[in-house]
């Protein structure tokens, strides 16, 4: 797989946990040293600032997709090579999916999960195939990978769980799939 542009759905805070941040950040400065696009929700704050302020730190490329009514609220990051406002919170993420050629999910609120399930939802009914990445910094989805696999061993999944999501403990895990 050759992945050229890599979504990245994480918290707009920073969470407790200052690994979280440092994560981001390391993701960021491993994207710019490997040429590949950051594609992410344009914010200026917590992780997806930090990831962004990263790729751009690193002479990388650095494309934001922001809904209008999260302008002021999220803070539109200004200093990225491109943003770009779209109409609602479904044509952002219908915009990153189709800007990426993977995600990575990153420690974060219910915005984190929504895009995770969207994009798992969307591959399993052959929208698209991308490949998820989940970062599991400090154990942050254990529990979560824990509910997953209960969602498969009681049948309501088609595919087995390592076929959808790979779990990488560190930023430089992900290295070997870029």
């Amino acid at each position: 797989m050759n992945i050229q542009a890599l979504a990245i759905f994480c918290g707009s805070k920073y969470g407790n946990n200052p690994a979280f941040r440092a994560d981001a950040e390391a993701l960021g400065k491993i994207l710019a040293a490997r040429g590949v696009t950051l594609i992410y929700g344009g914010g200026r704050n917590g992780l997806m600032g930090a990831s962004a302020d990263s790729v751009m730190g690193g002479g990388g490329t650095v494309r934001g997709v922001i809904p209008q009514v999260l302008t002021q609220w999220e803070h539109q990051h200004t200093d990225i090579s491109e943003l770009v406002v779209v109409e609602d919170m479904h044509v952002r993420k219908r915009t990153l999916y189709e800007m990426c050629d993977a995600a990575i999910i990153l420690p974060g609120g219910f915005g984190t999960l929504d895009e995770l399930f969207e994009i798992l939802t969307w591959n399993q009914l052959s929208i698209h195939n991308k490949r998820v990445f989940l970062l599991n910094t400090a154990g942050f989805y254990d529990h979560l990978m824990t509910h997953i696999k209960l969602m498969q061993d009681e049948g309501f999944l088609y595919t087995k769980v390592e076929e959808q999501i790979t779990v990488v403990d560190s930023p430089g895990d992900l290295e070997k799939y870029l």
